[in-house]
């Protein structure tokens, strides 16, 4: 490893199981991509909503699954995470047709993303109270 904890080129590290974080280091690991609408990928918009998982065995697959089943796939969730992710791409300034193009959202969509978001912003508020916290999108 690097002093900046990155992977030394060609070093193959670990994986985890998700479920319960024993280190997978004979490659026996097993994947599966669930919907998931709290993901949104870094830079490739085809990857949001799904979540790549990890586990030691396929009853800890099967588990995980269950779980990711069970959550709520929100689209506004979603529509929340890719706004975060063009208007950080653009240091904070886009315009709203920018916003739109670059999100794929229609303008209906941004309006509930950003309303997803600035309810997560107060309910973090309200828990936690009015220190440094989440910053209300929009």
């Amino acid at each position: 490893m690097t002093d900046d904890d990155e992977a030394d080129e060609g070093e193959i590290l670990p994986e985890l199981c998700d479920l319960c974080g024993v280190v997978i280091s004979d490659q026996s690991e097993i994947n599966a991509v669930v919907r998931d609408s709290s993901v949104t990928h870094a830079h490739d918009a085809q990857l949001d909503g799904k979540r790549w998982l990890t586990a030691c065995s396929r009853e800890h697959m099967a588990e995980l699954v269950e779980q990711y089943k069970q959550r709520p796939f929100v689209d506004a969730e979603l529509w929340a995470g890719k706004i975060a992710r063009a208007i950080e791409a653009h240091g904070g300034r886009i315009s709203s047709e920018e916003l739109a193009e670059e999100t794929g959202l229609a303008q209906d969509q941004i309006e509930i993303g950003v309303l997803w978001q600035n309810l997560g912003a107060l309910r973090w508020h309200q828990r936690f109270g009015k220190g440094e916290g989440p910053a209300p999108a929009g």
